[in-house]
């Protein structure tokens, strides 16, 4: 398992969406060459490549970075087959891997499925933390079992919201928060997953935390968020999609919010360019600005690595950059070499 926060320098590490197995190959290599520590693969087969083959192809090609899904779902993949998934990516890059698991987005959406609830949550952390020891373990009423992984692969649960959040502190190795960059909104996560671990008798300090950070590095500010509208308005839908309750929203906005999870459409999710999502912030200003100034890090490098460190400062000791924009090399290697060595 990684090392847990607070006992190592600020680490980085990028979620890739295979739109193509080559680009995601590319990403994960051209990532590891500049300095990230971790390349999340994405779970979405309705628009995207296949998971575990990507994420293998993805071991194969680098030699340091940490990798696995980031995120998977408890519904499309029974938990033994996901179990036996990544095991077997574990057997080709030994020792590097992790599992993330949310609750589910666009790859539940698009089957017509509602989203796991925090009990299949539970249900399927417990499962996957017996299989790896190789006896039986349940799973609804019955018995799955995996003979032979070689050591158990660390699980990392994506959490918003403040019982996800304790769950994770309570059942995972690691934490990817997704509820903003403003440091209040990230001690206020670090309290609830230090909470849950310490109900679980389980020490908070092992527990290694992530904070999802929207990004775009650009000189013109307003272009780089036009850029990753489309991510903006995918916040918007996930965050806020169970409840607004302890989520810290400006009340003027709950309406705008809400209008944005109504029109959000899974089959266009984070699709580049012009897309129906990102559709949805054009005609509110004051929503774009708050997503942006909420979930992003958009600007100049100086100013982007500024807003990150105040991240670190609360609580987190790792940063997972999404970035999907256009020319994608281009901000991997601009991230690498110009903001990252400001937060060394």
């Amino acid at each position: 398992m990684p090392a847990p926060t607070g006992r190592q320098p600020l680490r980085f590490g990028l979620v890739c969406l295979p739109r193509s197995v080559a680009s995601a190959v590319a990403d994960a290599r051209l990532a590891e060459d500049v300095g990230f520590r971790l390349v999340g693969i994405a779970d979405s087969q309705s628009v995207f490549r296949e998971l575990y083959a990507v994420t293998a192809l993805c071991a194969q090609a680098t030699r340091r970075v940490l990798i696995g899904p980031t995120v998977t779902n408890p519904l499309t993949r029974h938990p033994a087959v996901a179990a036996s998934a990544i095991a077997t990516v574990d057997e080709i890059a030994p020792g590097r891997t992790i599992f993330g698991l949310g609750s589910g987005d666009s790859a539940i959406l698009n089957l017509g499925e509602r989203p796991a609830t925090m009990a299949g949550l539970r249900a399927y952390l417990e499962a996957m933390r017996g299989l790896f020891t190789g006896h039986d373990t349940d799973w609804h009423g019955k018995r799955i079992r995996l003979s032979w992984p070689l050591r158990p692969v660390p699980l990392y649960l994506a959490a918003e919201g403040p019982r996800t959040l304790e769950l994770a502190g309570e059942l995972g190795d690691g934490v990817i928060v997704n509820l903003g960059l403003q440091p209040a909104l990230v001690r206020e996560a670090v309290t609830r997953i230090q909470l849950g671990a310490r109900r679980a008798g389980r020490d908070p300090a092992a527990l290694d935390l992530w904070t999802l950070v929207r990004v775009n590095v650009v000189d013109d500010v307003a272009a780089g968020i036009d850029e990753i509208k489309m991510e903006l308005a995918s916040s918007a839908h996930h965050v806020f999609r169970f409840t607004l309750e302890g989520k810290q929203v400006p009340p003027e906005l709950t309406d705008a919010i809400r209008r944005v999870q109504q029109g959000y459409q899974p089959a266009a999710h984070e699709r580049l360019g012009s897309s129906p999502n990102a559709a949805l912030l054009d005609a509110d200003p004051a929503l774009l600005r708050y997503l942006a100034d909420r979930f992003a890090v958009v600007g100049p490098p100086e100013a982007c690595a500024a807003k990150l460190r105040a991240v670190a400062e609360a609580g987190i000791g790792g940063i997972l950059f999404t970035g999907f924009v256009p020319d994608r090399h281009r901000l991997i290697r601009t991230l690498g070499e110009q903001v990252l060595p400001r937060l060394a």
